[in-house]
Formats: structure tokens, sequence, C-alpha cells
């Protein structure tokens, strides 16, 4: 898998939750030749799957959601400025200046009003302001603005992919298009190779806005077994290192109650007897803030493990990532799968 091709041309789509057709047509295009059959739902989950051919197989779901945060307009201020809110979870704090594209067709570039420093009051500085107290500068007069960006238009960080140092990459929509290509890494390795279990590939829609594709479609699958893909915190110097997971130290296996015990433990030992790097994160809670605490409870209870990617800046357009990461976290979900085929014991 070429990780810096591939999440290059996740990364460039522009897809918020709810308005995830331009991901989810790119991710159909990249799962064809790994599956059986792909369909879309009521939500705009992605569905994919590919069989093994056997009677009655056990069906395990592999889940990564493919919304990014962004906004959306809301309506017009003087001088031709639009009013947004955010999309999902923003800092307040970094989104003065920041560049937005509007996802009109075609779609226009803007960039968020901030007081310039010469202009602020003392007390100014020391005040974040609110995401319903800023603007969006298009350089549109009023009659256009209300013509060109109709209410309801979304839009996202503008964000150039880009290669840092020798193995590490910086984008916006890393949360979570990291994680949609770590599955097609996995499908990748598993190719030419027997299949135990009937496989539903899952890019669920709207988790950032309250995880409300997965359900829906976790319940449809109606699976045994679940592994879901998201992103973890990265370790940066100004962070509690317990609060964050080594950027370059591999897969992050999550454990805590929102996870199945056997399934994770055969995880972390599948990492170990095969060498693949592994860390540990700790979700004490029953919600992992994931898909995962969804997918759990779905009908009867389903079996699931939480598999994460370490990225640094989480929620900004400029999500960073190592990508060794990424070809470890495939590894373990390819021989996670491989055994599940092959009926481990205990999970």
């Amino acid at each position: 898998m070429d990780w810096i091709d591939t999440l290059t041309r996740l990364c460039s789509c522009d897809a918020p939750s709810g308005f995830e057709t331009p991901a989810a047509l790119l991710a159909a295009e990249l799962l064809r030749p790994y599956t059986d059959e792909i369909t879309t739902d009521a939500l705009g989950n992605l569905i994919a799957v590919r069989r093994c051919g056997k009677p009655d197989a056990v069906r395990l779901l592999l889940d990564a959601h493919i919304d990014e945060i962004g906004f959306v307009v809301t309506g017009y201020a003087e001088n031709g400025f639009l009013r947004f809110t955010g999309i999902g979870g923003h800092d307040e704090r970094l989104l003065p200046a920041s560049e937005v594209k509007l996802l009109t067709d075609p779609p226009l570039p803007g960039v968020i009003d901030t007081l310039p420093p010469h202009l602020q009051k003392d007390a100014d500085a020391e005040i974040a302001v609110k995401i319903d107290d800023m603007y969006i500068d298009a350089g549109l007069s009023p009659e256009d603005a209300g013509r060109l960006v109709p209410e309801g238009t979304p839009a996202v960080f503008l964000s150039e992919p880009t290669a840092l140092g020798a193995n590490q990459f910086c984008a916006k929509a890393l949360d979570n298009r990291a994680s949609v290509a770590v599955v097609l890494g996995a499908l990748e390795l598993l190719v030419g190779g027997p299949l135990g279990v009937d496989l539903y590939i899952l890019f669920s829609s709207q988790e950032e806005v309250g995880v409300r594709g997965a359900p829906t479609a976790a319940f449809a699958a109606d699976a045994r077994y679940a592994i879901v893909l998201d992103v973890d915190f990265a370790r940066q110097p100004d962070m509690m290192p317990e609060r964050g997971r080594i950027p370059g130290g591999g897969v992050v296996v999550a454990r805590g109650p929102n996870m199945d015990r056997g399934l994770t433990e055969r995880a972390a030992a599948i990492a170990r007897e095969r060498d693949i790097p592994y860390q540990i994160s700790v979700e004490p809670g029953g919600n992992s803030g994931t898909n995962a605490r969804a997918i759990q409870v779905s009908r009867a209870g389903v079996k699931t493990a939480l598999l994460g990617v370490p990225v640094k800046y989480m929620h900004t357009p400029a999500e960073t990532l190592c990508t060794d990461d990424l070809g470890a976290a495939a590894r373990l979900v390819a021989a996670l799968i491989s055994e599940l085929g092959g009926g481990i014991r205990n999970a």
C-alpha cells in the first residue's frame, strides 16, 4: 500500500458529516477490487461485503467512519460576510484566520474573520471568540453571498496534504480517513488467501455529530464480531504522556468495558506473536467516544475490538500521523480477520 498516495486521495475529498458522498464514491472505487458487492443505505453509510463462500458463515464487521468535521453556513451579515457554525467538535481558539472551502458548485475559498492585534483591547487577547460570533469572508457582495452560497452550504478546512520528514503525513480529515486507509491496506494483505468469515466493511457516516451511521448499519449487518478503527491521541510536548500514544509506536489496542475482553486480548497476543508494534490505550468508561460504543450493543450484542492510529493535532486542519503506524494497524487487522476465520478460541 502506498500510504502517502492513498491518504492524499482520501483526505483531499471534502466530506463533512451528513455530506459524505464524495468520500464514499472514492472509497467505493478503492474497495471494488477486494469485495463482492457495495451498497449505500439511507444514512449515507457505505457497506461492502466480501463473502467466504461457506454456508451460514460467521459475519465480521470492519468499521471506520468516513466523515470529517466541518462547518455549515447559517446566514448572512453586512458586507457579504457569511454566518456559520460547526459540524462536529472544533477548538474555537484556532479558527480565526483559518482558510476554508465552501462546498458550492464550483467550490469557493474563504477565510474566517479575525480582529488584527493592533485593534484588540488588552482584554480581547484573553477571550476566545465563540464560533457563532465568527464570520466567513469569501470576498462576496451581499447580493452574491445570498445567490452563490445558500444557507445550509457545508464547508471544510482548506488544507493541502503534506508529507513531513521521512514517515509523517499532515492533512485535514485524518480523523478518520487514516482508518479508511488501514482497512484498504488490510484487504490488500488478505488478497489470495482463504477467508473463513463473511466480511462486512462499513465506512460509516455522521460519527462526528453523534455516532449516527454506525448503529443502523451494524443492526443491518447482524455480525458476531466487529473491529472498529478510529484515530487515537498522539503524544505532544504540551500534554501529559499518559494522555497520548507514541507516534511510530505501532497500532493502538484499546482496553476497557466498551471492548470484548477475549477479542481484545487475542489482538494483543497476535501482535506479540507476529512482531507487530502495538501499544495500549485504556478506555475506562462505557463510552470510548467512537463507533465501538454503538456497535457493541447492537441487536443482541457484538463482540467488539477497538484499534487505532495515533494522530497529533486532532480536529485541526493539520492532523499529523506516522505512516509506520498505518502499516502496523493493517497487519494486525488482517491477521485478526484470518484468525477469526479459523475460529479462534475465547473470542
